[in-house]
């Protein structure tokens, strides 16, 4: 028997025209908003700020499955398109408004096998699934495990700072915020099952742990 080779469905071009796609889909979503809309509280819940989210959970889940063997093109599509919607459906919704995005764009550009779109759409509309990642398809595990981890380490680190910008907090309150980013990442340490989430997990926590440890060394105020 001879050794089955998988071709690429997705092609750079394909990819990159879908990622313009997504960003103006975004951009779209904030100019509908209402002045003050919910959506605005902070400056992260912008269109470039959702865009390069997703394009860090691309990066991740497309390491994530190359590593565990999962299917590379289902899983990135389905990262590229897991926040599509979020911007303009309710928190609870927005995997499905986004999987519906999804399929739109999938059958209306190019020839997609219909399996491929499904595989795609079901990985997002699965992608804020609460239980055991072992329960669910392999690239929807690189998925969510991805999403977990891109909040996690230094970049975590930087949002959570700047959320304090604008909460008017000093930097003497840097280690209560760092200290959400570690709860964060070692809930999301707990919740990886695959060898490479984990392995991406614990780095990222020991750059956190390292920044906490320079913080109480030259932060005098620190912990009091």
């Amino acid at each position: 028997m001879g050794v089955e080779i998988k071709e690429t469905r997705v092609s750079d071009a394909e990819f990159e025209a879908m990622e313009r796609f997504v960003f103006e889909y975004l951009s779209a979503s904030v100019e509908k908003e209402d002045e003050g809309g919910r959506m605005r509280w902070y400056p992260w819940h912008s269109a470039q700020y959702r865009h390069n989210h997703i394009l860090n959970v691309v990066s991740l889940a497309e390491e994530i499955a190359r590593k565990e063997g999962a299917d590379v093109d289902v899983t990135r599509v389905a990262a590229l398109f897991h926040d599509v919607a979020k911007l303009e459906a309710d928190q609870e919704m927005h995997a499905e408004a986004g999987a519906r995005v999804a399929r739109e764009y999938l059958n209306s550009h190019g020839e997609y096998p219909d399996s491929f779109v499904d595989q795609v759409c079901r990985a997002i509309e699965d992608h804020s699934y609460q239980g055991d990642l072992r329960d669910l398809p392999l690239e929807t595990q690189c998925l969510i495990e991805a999403d977990l981890l891109d909040k996690v380490g230094a970049n975590g680190t930087a949002l959570m700072l700047l959320r304090m910008g604008y909460e008017a907090r000093t930097h003497m309150d840097a280690d209560e915020m760092v200290d959400r980013v570690m709860e964060r990442g070692i809930d999301a340490a707990n919740r990886v099952r695959s060898d490479t989430a984990e392995s991406i997990a614990h780095q990222r926590l020991k750059r956190v742990r390292w920044f906490r440890e320079w913080l109480e060394d030259e932060v005098a105020a620190m912990g009091e």
